[in-house]
C-alpha cells in the first residue's frame, strides 16, 4: 500500500511519517521547504524521516503540476494525505498571494491527480479557523461555516467545497480535518505554544492578544497522528440517510465527511502561559494587547462523530502534553 504525503517535512507530516513507519506502508513524501518559517527545523525532521527504509523524500512545490503528474505516474499512491498548505492566520493578511497559489491552486493539483490516478482515500488538512463567525461553543462539523474572518480560513473553507465537488463528479473518497491548534515536540515556530516558551526561556516578554481572555483546544501531535492513522484504513463513504432537503454540512450523498480533531476541552491561555512557567520554573514577562485582527475568542472541538467513525478518544493531556514539549525544545535548541 503506498501512501504520499505532502507537506512530510512540515510538523504534522513529519510526525505522521514516523507514526505510520510502523505499518506495512510505502510512504512517499513531498515538501518544497518554503522559508516560511525556519528551514533548517523541517531539515531536521526530513533527517529522521530518511532514516527509515519505507520512505522517499521528493523536493517539490505543489504548484507545479508537471512534476506533480509525473510523481503520480511513477508511484501511483493508493491513499494521499494532503498536508502542505501555506498556514498562519495573520499572515494571510501580509502575503494573501500565497494562500492563493498554495491553497487553492496547489490543494486543486493534488486532488485532480488523485482522481486521474485513481487514488483511493483522500484526506486533506482543513482547519477550525473555518467555523470564522461562529460563537456557539463547541464547534461541531453540523454548524455553518460560511463566514470566514481570514484569508486563511476562507482558503481553508472552499478546500472542503472543492473536495465536494470532486467526491460527486468522480466518487472520489475525500476526509476534511479540521485540525485545533496542534502542538507538541518538533512543533510550529509560528504557533503561541513555540513563540511563549522560547520568550519564557530567553527571558524575552509574551505579547498576550485579547488580554489574555482566549480559550483554545490545544492538541497534541500523537493524538493527530493516532486518528489520522485511522483514518488511512476508513476512507469516506457516501450517507446512505443524506437528505437533499435538509442537508447536513458535515457528509453527502457523494463519498464526502468532515471531522474535527481537538483535545476535546479548550485551556485558558493564561492557564497554559502558567503550565509553562511552571515546568520551566520562570515567571514570564508579559505584555496585553487588544484583540488581533483575524482571531477568535474561544475554539473549542466537539469530536463526536471522529469517535463513532474510528473511535478516537484524545489521551494525551495538556500537563503531559507541555512537558514533552519543554523537554524536546530545551534539548533541541540546548537551552
Amino acid at each position: 500500500m503506498k501512501v504520499l504525503i505532502t507537506g512530510s517535512s512540515g510538523f504534522i507530516g513529519s510526525a505522521l511519517v514516523n507514526a505510520i513507519a510502523k505499518e506495512d506502508y510505502e510512504i512517499i513524501g513531498i515538501d518544497n521547504h518554503s522559508d516560511y518559517y525556519d528551514i533548517s527545523l523541517k531539515k531536521s525532521r526530513l533527517a529522521i524521516n530518511q532514516s527509515l527504509n519505507c520512505f522517499s523524500h521528493h523536493d517539490l512545490d505543489i504548484t507545479d503540476f508537471d512534476s506533480l503528474k509525473n510523481l503520480f505516474s511513477d508511484y501511483k499512491p493508493n491513499i494521499v494525505i494532503h498536508l502542505a498548505a501555506q498556514v498562519g492566520v495573520r499572515y494571510s493578511l501580509e502575503n494573501p498571494r500565497s494562500y492563493i497559489n498554495t491553497n487553492l491552486v496547489g490543494f486543486n493539483n493534488i486532488i485532480q491527480l488523485s482522481t486521474e490516478n485513481s487514488v483511493e482515500n483522500f484526506i486533506y488538512a482543513s482547519s477550525s479557523s473555518v467555523y470564522g463567525g461562529n460563537t456557539k461553543i463547541p464547534y461541531t462539523t453540523l454548524q455553518n461555516v460560511d463566514h470566514p474572518i481570514s484569508l486563511y480560513a476562507a482558503t481553508k473553507k472552499a478546500n472542503e467545497l472543492i473536495a465536494h465537488s470532486y467526491s460527486h463528479l468522480y466518487q472520489l473518497p475525500t476526509t476534511g480535518l479540521r485540525f485545533f491548534t496542534v502542538y507538541g515536540p518538533w512543533g510550529r515556530p509560528d504557533m503561541a505554544p513555540f513563540i511563549f516558551l522560547k520568550s519564557i526561556l530567553e527571558g524575552e516578554t509574551i505579547d498576550i492578544n485579547n488580554n489574555g481572555d482566549h480559550k483554545r483546544s490545544f492538541t497534541y501531535i500523537d493524538d493527530v497522528c493516532e486518528a489520522i492513522s485511522r483514518l488511512l484504513e476508513a476512507p469516506a463513504s457516501s450517507n446512505e440517510n443524506w437528505d437533499s432537503t435538509q442537508p447536513l454540512p458535515n457528509s453527502s450523498n457523494a463519498p464526502w465527511e468532515i471531522y474535527n480533531i481537538g483535545a476535546g476541552q479548550s485551556v485558558q491561555l493564561m492557564d497554559f502561559i502558567k503550565l509553562l512557567e511552571k515546568k520551566t520554573d520562570i515567571e514570564s514577562k508579559k505584555n496585553f494587547l487588544p484583540m488581533q485582527p483575524g482571531d477568535v475568542h474561544v475554539t473549542d472541538a466537539d469530536c463526536s462523530d471522529l469517535e463513532e467513525k474510528i473511535g478516537f478518544v484524545p489521551q494525551v493531556s495538556i500537563e503531559e502534553g507541555l512537558s514533552n514539549f519543554v523537554d524536546w525544545f530545551r534539548h533541541y535548541y540546548k537551552i
